[in-house]
């Protein structure tokens, strides 16, 4: 049985520009957004828990994030687990909310974001290359076995680089469109 599946390809080389994109949305800009909260949990029941699953995240103004918590005797231990997610935010006590307003980004700290979102996009760029040298040798091992000919090797590499330049492509999209968004705001 043949080992290349293009649609296998395809669909890793899409998780990698997904998971990118995921990434990248966890960079704090200027802005509030929700997900900058994503990676926060929270020791509440005797448990870690998401912050998502003790509370509901929103962003009611363009520099402000609120968290309103379901049960007010999670409300310190809510707190306490955005201070301990390092994001340089200070949690402010408001009834059963949490109120984090968003600080400005001094140009050193704007820089080094841009720079981090060119790393994860040149980690984007690499899963998508090991994604393409694994349909390469794939592909290679067919020949070896006769399942396919010589001519459809070539015309399925030709298939596998124009994914991968697509999808490359698509990674290096991303990450300018969010370095420009931080050294913009």
């Amino acid at each position: 049985m043949a080992k290349y599946d293009k649609a296998d390809i395809e669909r890793r080389m899409n998780g990698a520009v997904e998971s990118l994109k995921g990434d990248l949305s966890g960079l704090r800009t200027g802005r509030a957004n929700t997900s900058l909260l994503d990676p926060v949990v929270v020791e509440v029941y005797g448990a870690m828990m998401p912050l998502n699953q003790v509370a509901t995240v929103s962003a009611p103004e363009p520099r402000m994030l609120s968290v309103q918590v379901w049960d007010k005797s999670n409300l310190i231990a809510v707190e306490k687990g955005i201070a301990k997610a390092n994001l340089g935010l200070n949690p402010m006590i408001d009834g059963q909310t949490l109120r984090l307003p968003m600080p400005d980004l001094t140009e050193e700290r704007r820089k080094d974001l841009a720079k981090l979102a060119g790393q994860y996009a040149e980690q984007a760029k690499i899963a998508i290359r090991n994604v393409r040298r694994d349909g390469m040798e794939a592909l290679k091992e067919d020949e070896k076995k006769k399942e396919i000919s010589e001519d459809d090797r070539k015309r399925s590499e030709d298939e596998v680089q124009k994914l991968t330049d697509k999808y490359v492509g698509e990674a290096e999209q991303a990450a300018q469109a969010k370095e420009k968004e931080i050294l913009t705001q």
